[in-house]
C-alpha cells in the first residue's frame, strides 16, 4: 500500500479517530505524543485501544500509533498493542537505530509485530538518518522540518532553504535503505496553493508522500504523489519497448524519439509501482 498521505489525529479525541478514514489518507496516525496534553495521556491510550479493538472500525488504510519517547512509549505500546495492534508504530524524535529497535522490541514483548515509521526531526536525527532508515524494523522515515528548524535555531521561511539540506539528506537515506520517505507538513492547512506547490517540490526531491494535519490537505497530497495519466502511459511504453528489445537481443532502444537507458527504465518501473498498475 502506498504512503502518499499521512494524516495525524489526536489520540484523546475518539470521535476524530473514528472519522479519520473518511479523509481518504493512505496512513492514519493516532497520536499519543504532541497532540495530547500530559494529563490526558492515560485517557488517550484508552481511547486509541478502544477504537482499534472495535470490530466495526476497519478502514482501508494503514493505521499507525505515534508513541511517546522513552518509558512513556512503553506504556503506550502495552496499552494499545496487546489487544489489537495497529498496523505500524510511529517513533518521534528518532536519533539512532536503537530508537527504532527498542520500540519494535517492546511491541514484540506484548505479542505484536509492528513495523516502525521513524520521524527524524532534530540535528542529531538528520545526521543519523542513514542509520535510522537502515534499522531492520524501519518501514518509512519522516522528515519533521518544524522541530528540526527549532533545534538548530533556523528561521523558517516560505522558500524553505534553511531546511533543504536536511530534507534532502533524509530522502537520500530512505532511498539508500529502500524504505519510504515521507515529507514534512505544510503548516497552513488553509493554503491549498502553497500545499500543492510544496507537495510537488517534495515529490521532485524523491519523497513518496507527505504529512497532513487536516483532512482538507489529503486530496491535494494524494494527487501530488500519484502519477498522472501521461506519466503512466509513458512508463508503459518504456517497459513494453524494453521487453521487445530484450526479445530481439537489442541493448539500446528508444521511445517516441527518446533514447532509453537503465535510469529511465527504473523511473518507469517506479511510476507504475506508485500507480499500482501493470503494463
Amino acid at each position: 500500500m502506498p504512503r502518499r498521505s499521512v494524516l495525524f489525529s489526536p489520540g484523546d479525541r475518539p470521535e476524530l479517530l473514528r472519522k479519520a478514514p473518511g479523509a481518504g489518507a493512505d496512513v492514519l496516525v493516532f497520536d499519543l505524543e504532541d497532540a495530547v496534553s500530559p494529563d490526558r495521556k492515560a485517557e488517550a491510550r484508552e481511547a486509541v485501544a478502544s477504537v482499534l479493538s472495535d470490530p466495526e472500525f476497519d478502514p482501508d488504510a494503514e493505521v499507525a500509533v505515534r508513541v511517546n519517547p522513552g518509558d512513556a512509549g512503553r506504556d503506550d505500546i502495552a496499552a494499545v498493542c496487546a489487544a489489537h495492534p495497529p498496523d505500524s508504530l510511529v517513533v518521534p524524535k528518532a536519533t539512532s537505530a536503537d530508537d527504532v529497535t527498542s520500540v519494535a522490541g517492546a511491541a514484540r514483548e506484548v505479542g505484536a509485530d509492528c513495523p516502525v515509521i521513524a520521524i527524524v526531526e532534530s540535528a542529531a536525527g538528520v545526521l543519523a538518518a542513514p542509520e535510522v532508515a537502515a534499522a531492520p524494523d524501519t518501514a518509512a522515515v519522516v522528515f519533521g522540518a518544524e522541530d528540526f528548524a527549532a533545534d538548530v535555531g533556523a528561521t523558517r521561511s516560505e522558500e524553505g532553504t534553511e531546511v533543504l539540506y536536511a530534507r534532502e539528506r533524509v530522502v537520500v537515506a530512505a532511498a539508500a535503505a529502500g524504505v519510504d520517505a515521507i515529507d514534512t507538513l505544510h503548516v497552513d492547512y488553509r493554503d491549498e496553493a502553497g500545499l500543492r506547490e510544496d507537495a510537488a517540490f517534495g515529490r521532485r526531491l524523491g519523497y513518496d508522500g507527505k504529512l497532513a494535519i487536516h483532512p482538507a490537505q489529503v486530496p491535494v497530497i494524494n494527487e501530488a504523489f500519484s502519477p498522472d495519466d501521461e506519466d503512466v502511459a509513458w512508463a508503459k511504453k518504456v517497459l513494453r519497448a524494453r521487453d521487445e528489445a530484450a526479445r530481439e537481443g537489442r541493448g539500446v532502444f528508444g521511445v517516441d524519439g527518446e533514447m532509453i537507458d537503465a535510469p529511465l527504465v527504473k523511473q518507469a518501473e517506479n511510476i507504475l509501482d506508485r500507480a499500482g498498475e501493470s503494463y
